[in-house]
């Protein structure tokens, strides 16, 4: 089961697990699951939290995840108010505002930035397993690209030319944040099925 309604995030789940995990169950295949309150300070307090409440619910193994973007220039902020930066009802477009916001001035060499991933895998039988990942960027002062979701569209990664946005899943799926908590988590499953 994994604990997200996040459509771009079970895609990208589906994806790297495929072949590994028969089914996906997601927080959407459960209405009356609800939702978690993410008043963690890190990453890895909101995924476990999150993993061990739907886990319970569903009595099913879980992974969630907590994942989100620091940015050098705002002390580190967004961070784990990634999903929230513009207030608790914001949705992409108003949190890609405020940070373009929040930027404005900004030279190109103090905009790093970093996606962050701490997974966090749960089951009924008391295993508790993390896994993490992240991915070195800047941000541009304007969106470029269509796919993705969140932050993706100003998100520059290092070494391409591309933002987040602009890239295949495939491609994300490689280098992303996600990607490779979720290599990790894939590794871990094929060591502990053998």
């Amino acid at each position: 089961m994994v604990a997200t309604r996040n459509r771009g995030k079970l895609l990208e789940i589906e994806a790297v697990l495929a072949g590994v995990v028969e089914k996906v169950l997601c927080a959407s295949d459960f209405p009356n699951l609800p939702e978690t309150n993410e008043d963690g300070t890190t990453f890895s307090e909101n995924a476990l939290k999150k993993a061990r409440e739907a886990m319970l619910f569903t009595g099913l193994p879980t992974i969630a995840d907590d994942s989100g973007l620091v940015v050098r220039a705002l002390d580190e902020r967004p961070g784990v108010f990634s999903a929230r930066f513009a207030g608790e009802s914001a949705d992409d477009v108003a949190n890609n505002r405020k940070l373009l916001a929040e930027m404005v001035g900004t030279p190109p060499e103090q905009r790093q930035a970093a996606f962050v991933c701490v997974m966090a895998f749960v089951t009924p039988d008391g295993v508790e397993q993390i896994f993490s990942g992240s991915v070195s960027g800047r941000i541009l002062d304007r969106e470029r690209g269509t796919g993705g979701f969140g932050y993706d569209p100003l998100f520059l990664v290092d070494g391409f030319e591309r933002t987040m946005a602009e890239l295949t899943l495939a491609e994300k799926n490689c280098i992303s944040h996600r990607g490779q908590a979720l290599r990790l988590f894939r590794a871990y499953l094929d060591k502990i099925r053998l």
